[in-house]
């Protein structure tokens, strides 16, 4: 589908990110948010004031929707435009499939267990400021008085 097979009037009804995939879909290509947006803004005869106070929300859009990547260089494709990467490994002549996104996951998930304290360590423990605590059973002090 092109963006000038599609009537004023089903422009209108469509998302943003609906009228970015087929921009993107069409020129096979990765934008700037920035020019995306303003081809999404022109499509729909948006001014300038529009664009301004909307390309943030635009932005949100494109990172929540799984079809679009944001490249390295912060432009913005279709996701189904970049297969995972393939590294071959000489040494074992066999091929191995990275998947990005499950690299970046897994990348998450070790920054998050880092944060959490390690308690087979026991050489970083504190020294017990509690030690010398005793528990007293109130009910017990009472029936000594």
């Amino acid at each position: 589908m092109k963006l000038t097979d599609i009537s004023k009037e089903e422009l209108e009804t469509m998302n943003y990110d609906d009228i970015a995939y087929i921009i993107l879909n069409e020129n096979k290509k990765a934008e700037k948010i920035n020019v995306l947006f303003k081809s999404v803004c022109d499509a729909l005869n948006l001014s300038e004031a529009e664009y301004e106070a909307k390309i943030a929300d635009f932005f949100e859009l494109l990172t929540t929707d799984k079809r679009f990547i944001m490249l390295e260089d912060g432009s913005w494709d279709l996701r189904e435009l970049h297969n995972p990467e393939v590294i071959i490994d000489d040494e074992d002549d066999e091929e191995t499939i990275i998947d990005v996104e499950e690299t970046i996951n897994e990348a998450e998930e070790e920054e998050e267990t880092d944060i959490f304290y390690d308690a087979d360590n026991d050489d970083d423990l504190p020294d017990d400021d509690l030690e010398d605590l005793v528990v007293i059973d109130v009910d017990e002090e009472e029936a000594n008085n």
